[in-house]
């Protein structure tokens, strides 16, 4: 049985920074659109798929071993753009964009790559608010991992509307934008 999400009081104002601040620290808490969403942890599926992705892409993009390095990649990040509060899965920045982390326990630039691993209860979230404020806000590839449909969707962003460049499921082994110097066994991602 999954979890339900948590319930949020309702605010008559769009919800503050204070407002996520008050919620229990094992609930991921975001601010979209003014209104805030607390999601639990991830379940076994997410958290696997979410862990072998990490290796996967951060060893060749952010350490460079194997793969071009020059990037930062990120789990969880906090970030904060203009009134949103989002936390995706995995972000990426180039550090050709941003060659140095910031100081402050956020993000206030957007990421050149955001990676959001769907859950029941929050692939809505994740597939409609969160993707508009990626979208205005510049992130230029998004991908969107189903750990139980077994799948991999990867969205380019062209002139301020997301192009689905390619559907991925199962077993295949992709070269995915941005990351298309490494071959990423999607069998990886998946609990058996």
């Amino acid at each position: 049985m999954m979890p339900s999400m948590p319930r949020v009081p309702p605010f008559d104002r769009p919800a503050t920074y204070a407002d996520l601040e008050k919620l229990p620290d094992n609930l991921v808490a975001e601010i979209v659109n003014g209104e805030l969403h607390a999601s639990p942890r991830p379940a076994p599926p997410h958290a696997r798929a979410g862990a072998a992705l990490g290796r996967k892409v951060g060893a060749p993009y952010d350490d460079g071993i194997g793969g071009p390095g020059g990037w930062w990649i990120l789990y969880e990040p906090e970030l904060h753009l203009g009134g949103d509060v989002l936390v995706p899965d995995w972000a990426g920045w180039r550090r050709s964009r941003m060659p140095h982390l910031p100081t402050t326990a956020y993000f206030p630039l957007a990421p050149d790559w955001v990676c959001e691993i769907l859950s029941p209860s929050t692939s809505s979230l994740d597939r409609k608010q969160k993707l508009s404020v990626y979208a205005r806000e510049g992130v230029r590839h998004v991908w969107l991992i189903d750990p139980l449909a077994r799948t991999l969707e990867v969205l380019r962003l062209e002139t301020g509307r997301w192009t689905i460049l390619a559907t991925h499921a199962g077993a295949d082994v992709v070269r995915a934008e941005p990351f298309t110097d490494i071959d990423l066994e999607l069998s990886a991602l998946w609990a058996d």
